[in-house]
């Protein structure tokens, strides 16, 4: 009987504490049972390749200690999975955008060669996808043991389907082709409201696909996503005087850690979104949170960074004057990138504004 206690030893060893003994009791008194049947058939002792035989009918030990343990019994269960395999697919479609990028500004700012170029990214994708399929694993594996499931699981709606139904082919001619119908099947062509109304994805749907994209973003922003790798100086030179590159490599490095923090947090809230099913006081105390934050992170540019003498401005005046400038072909004076920086980080600010303001009208209102 060396044999069955070997493997009763081996069972026991995957088994719970709390209940091994009682387990490795009852399994020792049915393999008893099926070697006395055994013997009578035989009528005689079996063999130690006979016990083996039976031992391997009843199971290896790993599969028989998993039929006795509560939980999940797979990585990611059926009701899981489908959900795993589209956050993998939009995340390598957002990868894959990330990779062209920047695969695009190395060799348009003659960083390396086409095809070295073209070779990196592609060993960088791969390596990513990697990185990527792991991260969504072990977060499907957690939600899988939870005894509930996100509500965004479980309530969902037919409004989200829309989101789904893009993310189910990757290809350009037919998402430009759903788009244009509104994320519908195939029918007659809509007017352009209807059109837009039917795309719009629903505060669930679009807190998924966010927290996603920004999920992707942060760990390319932190090297741990190794696609694509852009240095500063491959993206921005001198022009007109002003060495962007430095200046950009300065700016990367004082703001590495307040968008980590910021993009890991707009994952967490984004997160939270869909499983409180898009609540819309939740999602405006967001908006205003975040569009703080972007908004210190604009007033930063203006002032205090590396950007700031190239861009700041004292007055209305000055600004003014340098966008009439910007398209004065008379004035060639240069500064032509300097405006326009100017006029996006004002741009941007007033909109981070707005985003606030309305935020605040729906944290009110409720609706």
């Amino acid at each position: 009987m060396d044999l069955v206690e070997s493997y009763l030893k081996a069972v026991a060893a995957q088994l719970p504490k709390a209940t091994r003994d009682d387990i490795v009791a009852e399994l020792r008194d049915e393999i008893m049972g099926r070697l006395e049947a055994l013997e009578e058939r035989l009528g005689r002792t079996p063999s130690d390749d006979e016990v083996e035989a039976l031992l391997r009918e009843v199971g290896h030990p790993l599969t028989v200690a998993a039929r006795y343990r509560s939980g999940p019994q797979a990585l990611i269960g059926p009701e899981l999975y489908p959900w795993w395999l589209f956050a993998v697919k939009t995340a390598l479609l957002v990868m894959a955008c990330v990779t062209l990028i920047g695969l695009a500004a190395r060799v348009l700012g003659g960083d390396v060669y086409a095809g070295q170029a073209i070779g990196q990214a592609f060993a960088g994708l791969f390596s990513g996808a990697v990185t990527v399929i792991g991260v969504v694993t072990l977060i499907g594996f957690v939600l899988e043991r939870q005894e509930k499931k996100p509500d965004f699981i479980a309530k969902w709606r037919v409004k989200d389907l829309g989101l789904f139904e893009l993310g189910g082919d990757i290809d350009a001619e037919t998402w430009g082709q759903r788009l244009a119908r509104g994320g519908a099947g195939a029918g007659a062509a809509k007017p352009g409201p209807a059109v837009k109304k039917s795309a719009e994805m629903s505060p669930v749907a679009r807190a998924v696909s966010s927290a996603i994209a920004w999920a992707v973003l942060l760990l390319w922003w932190t090297g741990l996503l190794p696609v694509a790798s852009i240095r500063p100086d491959e993206v921005a030179g001198v022009l007109d005087g002003v060495d962007y590159g430095r200046i950009l490599g300065q700016i990367v490095d004082a703001a590495y850690w307040p968008v980590t923090l910021f993009a890991a947090a707009k994952v967490v809230f984004d997160l939270m979104r869909a499983a409180s099913g898009g609540n819309v006081r939740l999602t405006a105390l967001g908006d205003i949170g975040f569009g703080a934050a972007s908004a210190w992170g604009l007033l930063w540019l203006w002032f205090w960074s590396p950007l700031s003498p190239v861009i700041w401005v004292g007055t209305v005046t000055e600004f003014v004057d340098r966008v009439r400038d910007l398209f004065d072909r008379s004035a060639g004076d240069g500064g032509e990138l300097a405006t326009i920086l100017m006029m996006i980080v004002v741009w941007a600010f007033v909109g981070e504004i707005w985003r606030m303001v309305r935020a605040a009208g729906r944290l009110v209102a409720g609706t």
